[in-house]
């Protein structure tokens, strides 16, 4: 197909209409994954409830879990650190006046 030859106007139309056949053909290939997952979940025994259930074991199942405090200022035991992110500002200040990381740790 030598689109060269349409216009402005049929391209466009011809553009919407391959988005609509996309979004259309990616729906059903969607229903057919979830149709095919469903149907190996039943012959396995799996109800919907515990595959779905299963999502929530995975890498994410740790998020919110509070990591212990490794750093600690010695004159306001408010301001800690954990070791992990970026450095809070207190403790950027005591590394750059020379003091050592270790004389904080917890």
């Amino acid at each position: 197909m030598d689109l060269s030859k349409f216009s402005i106007v049929e391209l466009r139309a011809l553009q919407d209409q391959v988005k609509q056949v996309l979004t259309d053909l990616e729906q059903q290939e969607q229903a057919k994954a979830r149709e095919q997952i469903l149907a190996i979940a039943h012959s396995a025994g799996i109800s919907l409830q515990d595959l779905l259930a299963a999502q929530g074991r995975g890498k994410n199942a740790t998020s919110g879990v509070k990591v212990a405090v490794r750093y600690r200022h010695p004159s306001d035991a408010l301001l800690q650190w954990t070791g992990r992110g970026r450095q809070p500002k207190w403790v950027q200040e005591w590394v750059a006046s020379g003091q050592s990381l270790d004389a904080i740790r917890v």
